[in-house]
């Protein structure tokens, strides 16, 4: 395996703002390239997202908006780029699919493809989705004429245009998943992708005539066309980082892992890897699919207008509130309900009972009993009442960092977290069942209770540390209580904190909150 990794949201489009769902997609992706930082080095990830802004769906929308659509899209691209920042979405790469370089990027994508052979023109009639952006065959369609994704009646459509030769390359796509278990992720969208090759195809239009659609970018090799807003979307993925690395794409795409939506399945496992094979390059490394936010009984998404906006989340319950959630409370690649009340409940019971309360604790006897100064005078073994609850206490804690790593690594974000919160209520349980509160008024007992405040603020250092990729601004409040940079944060137990070590006085991380805001 190479040492780098290139990770990749959808592109997504901005024919309106983003929503909690869209979010959800943003922040898994974070996730994980904050957690491939730490463990490559940052030199090692690139992490990109950013806007689609090409096709019909977007110029009726600007139209609808009473504007032309480069001006609608240059204000949509700008919220969503601005809500991932307040989101603490760390991107390398923000990319616009109207940005002059994409577009000579996939020019030049095009011309390589049509110079091998694998586009080529006919005459063609089918039955389109203006929401999709594509067209469907009749069995794909709900009681004939319904998209399946949107519910709406489709279009039809007769015209010259421009076709990949999708299924001269169905097989080799599908072998290729058949052969590589964890090309995609998780297992039942493999078997989706199967089911979905196991067929022929047919060729993919990949061109719109400018008479019918001239919101586009226009093909190389005729400029009465413009290409198919899914062609263009999938080189974003590649074509800022080849700006200054032109090699980047054939490098980096064995290395490179895709987080995507389950309703763009399709197009990332038959339409892009034919895509790119066509043009000589080879498949990306993974393809990370998840499931649909579930609010007030429907789906999350634009087209239906069930909407959550998550800002809102950030500047109602403050940093990280909204990730933690997230990652919380849905298991990667399934469907899960959003709802404002249950994520009220997470934070009272997770966030401020268990971390904040756990960490004031602490902090709070440190200071009052020690004068913040991590005591010189601890016994080297705890009292024998002690050892069974310091020896679960360092089990858990010693192996989190590798626990946590294996999970993420295979997208269990929702098990990393509860392998998390299960060392912090081991420290809780620890810290209750020793009470250095009643040992520290004993002189002869006092290097007793400077042990456990010294084991208790050593667990909480290593879990601030695992807690960065899902929770970057705590983690820094954490530390920075602890008074320890990110090169300690990440020692082995024992190692971080050491005698004299002065922590700072505690602060309320998550006070609690009523109902009401719900």
């Amino acid at each position: 395996m190479s040492e780098a990794i290139h990770i990749t949201t959808a592109i997504f489009y901005c024919n309106a703002p983003p929503h909690v769902g869209s979010a959800y997609e943003a922040l898994a992706a974070d996730v994980f390239a904050r957690h491939q930082r730490r463990k490559r080095g940052k030199d090692k990830v690139t992490f990109l997202t950013g806007t689609d802004e090409h096709g019909d769906k977007l110029k009726r929308a600007a139209l609808a908006h009473g504007m032309e659509p480069k001006a609608f899209s240059d204000r949509m691209s700008a919220v969503f780029r601005d809500a991932w920042r307040k989101l603490n979405v760390s991107f390398d790469f923000f990319v616009r699919t109207t940005d002059p370089w994409h577009e000579q990027f996939v020019q030049q994508m095009l011309k390589r493809t049509y110079e091998r052979g694998d586009i080529y023109f006919a005459d063609y009639q089918g039955l389109y989705c203006v929401g999709c952006e594509r067209f469907y065959t009749e069995k794909e369609l709900v009681d004939g004429n319904l998209c399946p994704e949107h519910n709406r009646p489709v279009e039809f459509i007769s015209e010259g245009n421009y076709f990949l030769r999708l299924e001269k390359y169905r097989e080799q796509v599908r072998e290729h998943v058949a052969r590589v278990p964890d090309f995609i992720r998780p297992e039942r969208y493999r078997n989706e992708a199967l089911a979905m090759l196991a067929e022929p195809v047919g060729d993919l239009c990949i061109s719109r005539p400018k008479a019918r659609l001239d919101w586009g970018i226009e093909l190389p090799f005729d400029p009465n066309y413009v290409t198919y807003v899914w062609y263009d979307a999938f080189w974003a993925y590649f074509s800022e980082p080849c700006r200054t690395e032109p090699d980047f794409a054939s490098r980096m795409l064995p290395y490179t892992t895709h987080f995507i939506g389950k309703d763009i399945l399709k197009t990332h496992v038959v339409y892009w890897p034919a895509i790119l094979l066509a043009a000589g390059l080879p498949l990306p490394g993974h393809i990370n699919v998840h499931g649909y936010l579930i609010f007030g009984g429907a789906r999350m998404s634009k087209s239906s207008g069930n909407i959550a906006d998550p800002v809102s989340y950030e500047t109602t319950y403050g940093p990280d509130v909204l990730r933690y959630f997230v990652m919380r409370e849905f298991v990667f690649g399934l469907d899960g309900e959003f709802s404002e009340e249950r994520l009220i409940e997470r934070y009272n019971a997770d966030l401020a009972n268990d971390l904040g309360n756990f960490t004031s604790r602490v902090l709070a006897m440190v200071s009052r009993y020690f004068g913040g100064v991590v005591p010189a005078e601890m016994e080297p073994k705890p009292l024998d009442t002690h050892a069974e609850w310091e020896r679960a206490l360092m089990d858990r804690v010693n192996g989190l960092p590798t626990r946590v790593d294996d999970l993420v690594t295979n997208l269990a974000f929702k098990q990393a977290l509860e392998t998390i919160w299960e060392a912090l209520d081991t420290a809780n349980k620890y810290v209750a069942a020793t009470q250095p509160f009643v040992l520290v008024k004993d002189p002869d007992k006092r290097g007793q209770a400077a042990r456990i405040l010294f084991n208790s603020l050593e667990a909480l250092r290593i879990i601030a540390s695992e807690l960065e990729p899902f929770m970057p601004v705590t983690s820094k409040k954490l530390l920075d209580l602890l008074n320890v940079d990110v090169e300690s944060a990440s020692l082995p137990p024992g190692e971080g904190i050491k005698p004299g070590h002065r922590v700072k006085p505690p602060v309320a991380l998550f006070p609690r909150i009523g109902q009401t805001k719900a």
